[in-house]
């Protein structure tokens, strides 16, 4: 049921990048800090922030655990977030169709033969 309800929800609006969050709560031009002051802070390079805080770069795990130090809150909800942001940007590209059943036969075949 839960998962059902975070989909419907990822599904009508587009969150928005963890460095969108970054960018208007830390790294903000009317009183923030600078990328650079932050990168310092955390012990990151300047151009691996900024690459996250334009959007350009994913939140890591190691980013994650650094950020939640320095900000409060968990680690898991920047990478919650990340991939929030990473399946709405997914569910909205083209891909290639995916034929389940030939799928569902091969990983039947598969089970049986490590049952075995």
């Amino acid at each position: 049921m839960l998962a059902r309800q975070l989909q419907a929800v990822t599904r009508r609006h587009n969150p928005p990048h963890p460095g969108e969050i970054l960018k208007d709560t830390v790294v903000r031009s009317d009183g923030g800090l600078s990328v650079t002051e932050f990168a310092r802070r955390l012990g990151v390079s300047r151009v691996a922030l900024s690459r996250v805080v334009n959007g350009r770069a994913a939140v890591s795990a190691e980013l994650a655990l650094r950020l939640a130090v320095a900000l409060g809150g968990s680690a898991e909800s920047w990478l919650r977030m990340q991939v929030s942001y990473d399946l709405w940007q997914a569910q909205r590209k083209r891909r290639p169709k995916i034929h389940l059943s030939s799928l569902a036969e091969q990983f039947r075949g598969l089970r049986a033969l490590s049952v075995a």
